[in-house]
């Protein structure tokens, strides 16, 4: 029989935290659309902040900010070479939680569609 999994994450920092709260953080996190794409962009592997600036496609201070939420909350390493930051992916279970993500709301998009679909064959055959 196995053990169920905790509800409770204990840290270094102090007493157990809910893993729900441990989760929303998580999420939060991901709460924005430029953390998203800095994050798809380096599903691909390591990239400096000059190589992601335009693959994400905002202005650099926004992209500093982003990618020091990512990196806080543990998301994203970071390491400097020369004048050069450069920025990973920590656990290469984030870039599968993004893959699932996508295929969640591709899902969701599809069925979306058909529901559109029958609405409209049912307006033109009324």
């Amino acid at each position: 029989m196995s053990t169920p999994p905790s509800s409770t994450l204990a840290t270094d920092a102090g007493p157990s935290v809910p893993l729900s709260v441990t989760k929303a953080e998580l999420f939060k996190a991901l709460g924005h659309p430029a953390r998203i794409r800095c994050l798809e962009v380096l599903a691909d592997g390591e990239r400096s902040v000059g190589e992601l600036q335009p693959l994400v496609g905002i202005e650099l201070s926004h992209l500093s900010q982003q990618l020091g939420v990512l990196r806080r909350a543990g998301l994203v390493s970071a390491r400097r070479a020369g004048s050069s930051v450069f920025y990973a992916i920590k656990d290469p279970e984030l870039i599968e939680l993004m893959a699932v993500a996508r295929r969640l709301l591709l899902g969701s998009l599809h069925e979306t569609h058909a529901l559109i679909a029958g609405l409209q064959e049912s307006a033109a055959g009324a």
